[in-house]
Protein backbone atom coordinates (compact mmCIF):
# COMPACT_ATOMS: atom_id res chain seq x y z
CA UNK A 1 0.00 0.00 0.00
CA UNK A 2 1.21 3.61 -0.91
CA UNK A 3 0.86 6.79 1.25
CA UNK A 4 -2.25 8.29 -0.13
CA UNK A 5 -2.67 10.85 3.01
CA UNK A 6 0.40 12.78 3.52
CA UNK A 7 -1.70 15.34 6.40
CA UNK A 8 -2.24 11.77 8.16
CA UNK A 9 1.48 10.37 7.48
CA UNK A 10 3.22 13.82 8.63
CA UNK A 11 0.95 13.90 12.49
CA UNK A 12 1.18 9.88 12.86
CA UNK A 13 4.90 10.45 12.43
CA UNK A 14 4.95 13.25 15.38
CA UNK A 15 2.55 11.28 17.16
CA UNK A 16 5.39 8.66 17.66
CA UNK A 17 7.89 10.56 19.01
CA UNK A 18 5.45 11.05 21.78
CA UNK A 19 3.63 8.01 22.99
CA UNK A 20 3.08 8.29 26.58
CA UNK A 21 0.41 10.67 26.85
CA UNK A 22 -1.46 7.97 24.89
CA UNK A 23 -0.64 5.15 26.54
CA UNK A 24 -1.56 6.79 29.67
CA UNK A 25 -4.94 7.72 28.87
CA UNK A 26 -5.80 4.59 27.11
CA UNK A 27 -4.45 2.65 29.74
CA UNK A 28 -6.96 4.61 32.12
CA UNK A 29 -9.65 3.35 30.70
CA UNK A 30 -8.50 -0.25 29.98
CA UNK A 31 -7.89 -0.68 33.62
CA UNK A 32 -11.03 0.32 34.24
CA UNK A 33 -12.46 -2.72 32.67
CA UNK A 34 -13.30 -6.07 33.93
CA UNK A 35 -11.38 -8.28 34.41
CA UNK A 36 -8.83 -5.38 33.84
CA UNK A 37 -9.96 -3.90 36.86
CA UNK A 38 -9.49 -6.72 39.02
CA UNK A 39 -5.83 -6.87 37.89
CA UNK A 40 -5.82 -9.73 35.97
CA UNK A 41 -3.20 -8.05 33.63
CA UNK A 42 -0.73 -5.84 35.40
CA UNK A 43 -0.96 -2.02 34.53
CA UNK A 44 2.36 -2.40 33.73
CA UNK A 45 2.14 -5.38 31.19
CA UNK A 46 -0.94 -3.61 29.64
CA UNK A 47 1.07 -0.51 28.82
CA UNK A 48 4.05 -2.43 27.48
CA UNK A 49 2.01 -4.12 25.26
CA UNK A 50 0.03 -0.72 23.87
CA UNK A 51 3.45 0.83 23.40
CA UNK A 52 4.70 -1.76 20.93
CA UNK A 53 1.19 -1.52 19.59
CA UNK A 54 0.50 1.68 19.18
CA UNK A 55 3.93 2.48 17.60
CA UNK A 56 3.35 -0.51 14.94
CA UNK A 57 -0.10 0.87 14.08
CA UNK A 58 1.33 4.31 13.87
CA UNK A 59 4.09 3.40 11.57
CA UNK A 60 1.42 1.95 9.08
CA UNK A 61 -0.34 5.22 8.83
CA UNK A 62 3.04 6.85 8.90
CA UNK A 63 4.69 5.17 5.75
CA UNK A 64 1.61 3.60 4.23
CA UNK A 65 2.77 -0.26 4.86
CA UNK A 66 1.93 -2.49 7.07
CA UNK A 67 5.33 -3.52 9.52
CA UNK A 68 5.80 -7.40 9.28
CA UNK A 69 5.63 -6.90 12.98
CA UNK A 70 2.51 -5.99 13.81
CA UNK A 71 0.80 -9.03 12.92
CA UNK A 72 3.14 -10.78 15.16
CA UNK A 73 2.67 -8.41 17.99
CA UNK A 74 -0.78 -8.73 17.81
CA UNK A 75 -1.37 -12.60 17.63
CA UNK A 76 0.94 -12.65 20.29
CA UNK A 77 -0.66 -10.28 22.28
CA UNK A 78 -4.09 -12.16 21.72
CA UNK A 79 -2.33 -15.75 22.58
CA UNK A 80 -0.73 -13.98 26.06
CA UNK A 81 -4.42 -12.58 27.16
CA UNK A 82 -5.90 -16.01 26.35
CA UNK A 83 -3.29 -17.96 28.54
CA UNK A 84 -4.40 -15.10 31.09
CA UNK A 85 -7.54 -15.94 30.94
CA UNK A 86 -9.11 -12.56 29.87
CA UNK A 87 -12.41 -12.80 28.22
CA UNK A 88 -12.08 -12.21 24.44
CA UNK A 89 -15.01 -9.51 24.81
CA UNK A 90 -12.98 -7.80 27.26
CA UNK A 91 -9.88 -7.87 24.75
CA UNK A 92 -11.48 -6.98 21.93
CA UNK A 93 -13.05 -4.07 23.81
CA UNK A 94 -9.66 -2.74 24.99
CA UNK A 95 -8.26 -3.12 21.53
CA UNK A 96 -10.93 -1.14 19.96
CA UNK A 97 -10.24 1.47 22.52
CA UNK A 98 -6.84 1.91 20.62
CA UNK A 99 -8.94 3.67 17.17
CA UNK A 100 -10.60 5.96 19.54
CA UNK A 101 -7.39 7.17 21.59
CA UNK A 102 -5.64 7.65 18.28
CA UNK A 103 -7.97 9.42 16.30
CA UNK A 104 -8.22 12.11 19.21
CA UNK A 105 -4.67 12.05 19.27
CA UNK A 106 -4.03 12.87 15.91
CA UNK A 107 -6.99 15.30 16.07
CA UNK A 108 -5.18 17.01 19.28
CA UNK A 109 -1.63 17.43 16.76
CA UNK A 110 -3.86 18.39 13.38
CA UNK A 111 -3.72 22.60 12.82
CA UNK A 112 -6.85 24.01 11.13
CA UNK A 113 -5.90 23.70 7.85
CA UNK A 114 -5.13 19.68 8.17
CA UNK A 115 -8.99 18.68 9.50
CA UNK A 116 -10.35 18.13 6.37
CA UNK A 117 -7.51 15.73 4.54
CA UNK A 118 -7.21 13.94 8.09
CA UNK A 119 -11.27 12.99 8.22
CA UNK A 120 -10.45 11.72 4.38
CA UNK A 121 -8.22 9.50 6.06
CA UNK A 122 -10.19 8.32 8.86
CA UNK A 123 -10.99 4.93 7.23
CA UNK A 124 -6.98 4.55 7.20
CA UNK A 125 -7.50 5.06 10.84
CA UNK A 126 -9.89 2.32 11.74
CA UNK A 127 -8.42 0.05 9.39
CA UNK A 128 -4.76 -0.08 10.97
CA UNK A 129 -6.58 -0.71 14.12
CA UNK A 130 -8.85 -3.45 12.92
CA UNK A 131 -5.73 -5.22 11.47
CA UNK A 132 -4.34 -5.42 14.58
CA UNK A 133 -7.70 -6.31 16.04
CA UNK A 134 -7.35 -9.21 13.72
CA UNK A 135 -4.67 -10.28 14.94
CA UNK A 136 -6.05 -10.26 18.68
CA UNK A 137 -8.50 -12.51 17.47
CA UNK A 138 -7.01 -14.54 15.74
CA UNK A 139 -3.61 -15.14 18.41
CA UNK A 140 -6.25 -15.65 21.06
CA UNK A 141 -8.65 -18.00 19.53
CA UNK A 142 -5.45 -20.28 18.33
CA UNK A 143 -4.13 -20.54 21.88
CA UNK A 144 -7.82 -21.03 23.14
CA UNK A 145 -8.33 -24.12 20.84
CA UNK A 146 -4.59 -25.38 21.65
CA UNK A 147 -5.25 -25.01 25.88
CA UNK A 148 -8.39 -26.95 25.14
CA UNK A 149 -6.27 -29.36 23.24
CA UNK A 150 -3.56 -29.61 26.02
CA UNK A 151 -6.70 -30.07 28.83
CA UNK A 152 -8.22 -32.86 26.85
CA UNK A 153 -4.57 -34.30 26.40
CA UNK A 154 -4.23 -33.92 30.41
CA UNK A 155 -7.71 -35.01 30.64
CA UNK A 156 -6.98 -38.35 28.77
CA UNK A 157 -4.14 -39.09 30.29
CA UNK A 158 -5.34 -38.93 33.80
CA UNK A 159 -8.07 -41.22 33.16
CA UNK A 160 -5.74 -43.92 31.21
CA UNK A 161 -3.55 -43.79 34.53
CA UNK A 162 -6.85 -44.16 36.82
CA UNK A 163 -7.71 -46.80 34.48
CA UNK A 164 -4.06 -48.62 34.91
CA UNK A 165 -3.98 -48.16 38.21
CA UNK A 166 -7.29 -49.63 39.16
CA UNK A 167 -7.99 -46.85 41.32
CA UNK A 168 -5.74 -48.37 44.13
CA UNK A 169 -3.12 -45.24 44.72
CA UNK A 170 -5.44 -42.84 46.62
CA UNK A 171 -3.02 -39.90 44.98
CA UNK A 172 -4.14 -41.20 41.52
CA UNK A 173 -7.63 -41.10 42.22
CA UNK A 174 -7.52 -38.05 44.09
CA UNK A 175 -5.24 -36.05 41.44
CA UNK A 176 -7.55 -37.47 38.67
CA UNK A 177 -10.62 -36.14 40.05
CA UNK A 178 -8.80 -32.73 40.19
CA UNK A 179 -8.35 -32.81 36.64
CA UNK A 180 -11.72 -34.82 35.56
CA UNK A 181 -13.68 -32.34 37.74
CA UNK A 182 -15.25 -35.55 39.35
CA UNK A 183 -15.97 -35.87 42.63
CA UNK A 184 -13.39 -38.47 44.64
CA UNK A 185 -16.83 -39.41 46.86
CA UNK A 186 -19.06 -38.98 44.25
CA UNK A 187 -21.32 -41.62 42.57
CA UNK A 188 -20.99 -43.09 39.43
CA UNK A 189 -22.51 -45.19 36.07
CA UNK A 190 -19.91 -45.89 33.43
CA UNK A 191 -21.37 -46.88 29.80
CA UNK A 192 -18.90 -48.74 27.57
CA UNK A 193 -19.43 -48.74 23.95
CA UNK A 194 -18.30 -50.14 20.92
CA UNK A 195 -15.90 -47.43 19.00
CA UNK A 196 -18.05 -47.18 15.82
CA UNK A 197 -20.55 -45.89 18.13
CA UNK A 198 -18.35 -43.32 18.89
CA UNK A 199 -21.17 -40.70 17.60
CA UNK A 200 -23.48 -41.78 19.85
CA UNK A 201 -21.66 -41.59 22.92
CA UNK A 202 -20.20 -38.15 22.27
CA UNK A 203 -23.73 -36.94 21.63
CA UNK A 204 -25.32 -38.37 24.92
CA UNK A 205 -21.74 -36.88 26.72
CA UNK A 206 -23.42 -33.49 25.18
CA UNK A 207 -26.54 -33.97 26.79
CA UNK A 208 -24.90 -34.77 30.17
CA UNK A 209 -22.71 -31.70 30.06
CA UNK A 210 -26.16 -29.83 29.06
CA UNK A 211 -28.10 -31.19 31.96
CA UNK A 212 -25.46 -29.90 34.84
CA UNK A 213 -24.34 -33.21 35.93
CA UNK A 214 -20.23 -33.88 35.34
CA UNK A 215 -18.70 -36.54 33.12
CA UNK A 216 -15.86 -37.39 31.14
CA UNK A 217 -15.83 -39.30 27.83
CA UNK A 218 -12.86 -41.51 27.05
CA UNK A 219 -11.69 -42.80 23.71
CA UNK A 220 -9.85 -46.15 23.41
CA UNK A 221 -9.20 -48.66 20.53
CA UNK A 222 -11.11 -51.11 22.70
CA UNK A 223 -14.31 -49.05 23.51
CA UNK A 224 -15.18 -45.46 24.24
CA UNK A 225 -16.21 -44.92 27.39
CA UNK A 226 -18.14 -42.20 29.09
CA UNK A 227 -18.23 -41.60 33.10
CA UNK A 228 -20.86 -39.63 34.72
CA UNK A 229 -21.41 -38.18 38.40
CA UNK A 230 -24.37 -38.87 39.24
CA UNK A 231 -26.53 -36.03 41.08
CA UNK A 232 -28.22 -37.35 44.78
CA UNK A 233 -31.60 -34.82 43.45
CA UNK A 234 -33.21 -37.18 41.41
CA UNK A 235 -34.99 -40.22 42.90
CA UNK A 236 -34.02 -42.30 40.19
CA UNK A 237 -30.53 -40.85 38.47
CA UNK A 238 -29.64 -43.94 36.91
CA UNK A 239 -32.72 -43.88 34.81
CA UNK A 240 -31.42 -40.51 34.30
CA UNK A 241 -28.72 -41.58 32.54
CA UNK A 242 -30.35 -44.02 30.67
CA UNK A 243 -32.33 -41.49 29.30
CA UNK A 244 -29.25 -39.87 27.71
CA UNK A 245 -28.40 -43.19 26.36
CA UNK A 246 -31.57 -44.50 24.80
CA UNK A 247 -30.49 -44.46 21.04
CA UNK A 248 -26.33 -45.73 21.84
CA UNK A 249 -25.86 -49.58 21.88
CA UNK A 250 -23.67 -50.05 24.99
CA UNK A 251 -23.17 -51.50 27.85
CA UNK A 252 -24.25 -49.49 31.31
CA UNK A 253 -22.55 -50.39 35.10
CA UNK A 254 -24.15 -50.68 38.12
CA UNK A 255 -23.81 -47.32 40.13
CA UNK A 256 -20.41 -47.48 42.14
CA UNK A 257 -19.27 -45.15 44.83
CA UNK A 258 -16.10 -43.51 44.62
CA UNK A 259 -14.05 -42.73 41.94
CA UNK A 260 -11.39 -45.37 43.09
CA UNK A 261 -14.54 -47.48 41.85
CA UNK A 262 -14.77 -46.62 38.43
CA UNK A 263 -12.54 -48.98 36.53
CA UNK A 264 -14.19 -51.72 38.47
CA UNK A 265 -17.26 -50.24 36.42
CA UNK A 266 -15.88 -49.89 33.23
CA UNK A 267 -14.93 -53.01 33.21
CA UNK A 268 -18.41 -54.26 34.23
CA UNK A 269 -20.01 -52.21 31.78
CA UNK A 270 -17.36 -53.36 28.94
CA UNK A 271 -18.96 -56.94 29.77
CA UNK A 272 -22.35 -56.10 28.97
CA UNK A 273 -21.14 -53.82 26.01
CA UNK A 274 -19.69 -57.47 24.95
CA UNK A 275 -23.30 -58.76 24.92
CA UNK A 276 -24.74 -56.07 21.90
CA UNK A 277 -25.99 -58.04 19.48
CA UNK A 278 -25.89 -56.17 16.04
CA UNK A 279 -28.99 -54.01 15.24
CA UNK A 280 -29.63 -53.26 18.81
CA UNK A 281 -30.70 -49.69 19.89
CA UNK A 282 -30.06 -48.81 23.09
CA UNK A 283 -28.44 -48.81 26.40
CA UNK A 284 -27.62 -52.92 27.98
CA UNK A 285 -27.86 -52.89 31.78
CA UNK A 286 -25.14 -55.18 33.20
CA UNK A 287 -28.06 -56.25 36.18
CA UNK A 288 -30.08 -57.57 33.18
CA UNK A 289 -27.15 -59.48 31.14
CA UNK A 290 -25.80 -61.49 33.29
CA UNK A 291 -26.66 -65.11 31.43
CA UNK A 292 -25.43 -63.32 28.31
CA UNK A 293 -22.43 -61.93 30.15
CA UNK A 294 -21.15 -65.12 30.90
CA UNK A 295 -22.10 -66.50 27.88
CA UNK A 296 -20.07 -63.96 26.17
CA UNK A 297 -17.20 -64.40 28.43
CA UNK A 298 -15.61 -67.31 26.53
CA UNK A 299 -17.30 -68.01 23.45
CA UNK A 300 -15.58 -71.36 23.07
CA UNK A 301 -17.00 -72.58 26.62
CA UNK A 302 -20.42 -71.18 25.29
CA UNK A 303 -20.75 -73.18 21.71
CA UNK A 304 -19.63 -76.09 23.84
CA UNK A 305 -21.81 -75.66 26.14
CA UNK A 306 -24.60 -74.57 23.46
CA UNK A 307 -24.36 -77.75 21.67
CA UNK A 308 -24.03 -80.21 24.65
CA UNK A 309 -27.45 -79.37 26.19
CA UNK A 310 -29.33 -78.05 23.06
CA UNK A 311 -28.06 -80.24 20.31
CA UNK A 312 -30.08 -83.09 20.94
CA UNK A 313 -33.15 -81.28 20.09
CA UNK A 314 -31.56 -81.49 16.10
CA UNK A 315 -33.30 -85.33 16.76
CA UNK A 316 -36.66 -83.79 16.72
CA UNK A 317 -38.54 -82.08 13.49
CA UNK A 318 -38.62 -78.32 13.81
CA UNK A 319 -41.97 -77.74 14.68
CA UNK A 320 -41.39 -79.89 17.67
CA UNK A 321 -38.48 -78.50 18.55
CA UNK A 322 -39.86 -74.69 18.50
CA UNK A 323 -42.77 -76.10 20.78
CA UNK A 324 -40.08 -76.89 23.04
CA UNK A 325 -37.61 -74.18 23.34
CA UNK A 326 -41.21 -71.51 23.50
CA UNK A 327 -42.24 -73.38 26.36
CA UNK A 328 -38.59 -73.59 28.23
CA UNK A 329 -37.91 -69.86 27.70
CA UNK A 330 -41.61 -68.44 28.59
CA UNK A 331 -41.39 -70.67 32.36
CA UNK A 332 -37.25 -69.68 32.93
CA UNK A 333 -38.50 -66.02 32.27
CA UNK A 334 -41.36 -66.10 34.48
CA UNK A 335 -42.15 -67.31 38.07
CA UNK A 336 -41.21 -70.73 37.74
CA UNK A 337 -44.83 -71.93 38.33
CA UNK A 338 -46.13 -74.27 36.03
CA UNK A 339 -49.49 -72.65 36.23
CA UNK A 340 -48.30 -69.23 35.39
CA UNK A 341 -46.66 -70.88 32.47
CA UNK A 342 -49.42 -72.55 30.83
CA UNK A 343 -50.87 -69.18 31.45
CA UNK A 344 -48.38 -67.52 29.28
CA UNK A 345 -48.47 -70.09 26.54
CA UNK A 346 -52.69 -70.34 26.47
CA UNK A 347 -52.49 -74.39 27.01
CA UNK A 348 -53.17 -76.63 30.22
CA UNK A 349 -50.99 -77.08 32.70
CA UNK A 350 -50.49 -80.43 31.94
CA UNK A 351 -49.88 -79.82 28.43
CA UNK A 352 -46.38 -77.71 29.37
CA UNK A 353 -45.72 -80.63 32.13
CA UNK A 354 -45.65 -82.84 28.77
CA UNK A 355 -43.66 -80.63 26.84
CA UNK A 356 -40.74 -80.87 30.10
CA UNK A 357 -40.60 -84.60 30.09
CA UNK A 358 -40.06 -84.30 26.23
CA UNK A 359 -37.31 -81.87 26.77
CA UNK A 360 -35.80 -83.59 29.81
CA UNK A 361 -35.88 -87.09 27.50
CA UNK A 362 -33.98 -85.10 24.94
CA UNK A 363 -31.57 -83.52 26.87
CA UNK A 364 -31.09 -84.75 30.00
CA UNK A 365 -32.02 -81.57 31.88
CA UNK A 366 -35.42 -81.00 34.04
CA UNK A 367 -35.64 -77.31 33.76
CA UNK A 368 -38.18 -77.39 37.63
CA UNK A 369 -34.82 -78.14 38.62
CA UNK A 370 -32.99 -75.18 39.74
CA UNK A 371 -29.57 -76.28 39.05
CA UNK A 372 -30.59 -78.11 35.40
CA UNK A 373 -32.50 -74.36 34.79
CA UNK A 374 -29.84 -72.76 35.47
CA UNK A 375 -27.78 -74.62 32.98
CA UNK A 376 -30.56 -74.26 30.03
CA UNK A 377 -30.61 -70.74 30.49
CA UNK A 378 -26.43 -70.23 30.26
CA UNK A 379 -27.51 -72.35 26.74
CA UNK A 380 -29.92 -70.63 25.65
CA UNK A 381 -27.82 -67.14 26.10
CA UNK A 382 -24.98 -69.00 24.45
CA UNK A 383 -27.12 -69.74 21.52
CA UNK A 384 -28.84 -66.71 21.17
CA UNK A 385 -31.89 -68.12 21.97
CA UNK A 386 -33.05 -66.11 24.72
Amino acid sequence: MHVTNPVLSRLALARLADLEEVITAWADKVMALSPYDRGLVPREEVEEGARIGFALILRRLAEGTTPPELAAHSEWLGERRAGQGVPLQSLLAAGRLDARALWQSLVERAGPDDLTELLGGAHLVWEAVEQHVTGLMAGYQRAVLEMGRQREDQRRAWFARLLDNDGRNPDVVRDAGRVLGLDVAGRFSVAVADPVMGAGLRAAATAVAASGLRGHRHESPTGDVLVVQLSARPANPEKAVLGFLREVPCGVSPPVDGLAKVPHAVRLAAAAARTVRPGAGGPLRLEDRWLDVFAAHSPELAAELAGRVLGPLAAVGEAERDRLLETVRTHLAGTGSIADTAAALYCHRNTVQHRFARFRELTGRDVRAPADGAVVALALSAAGLR
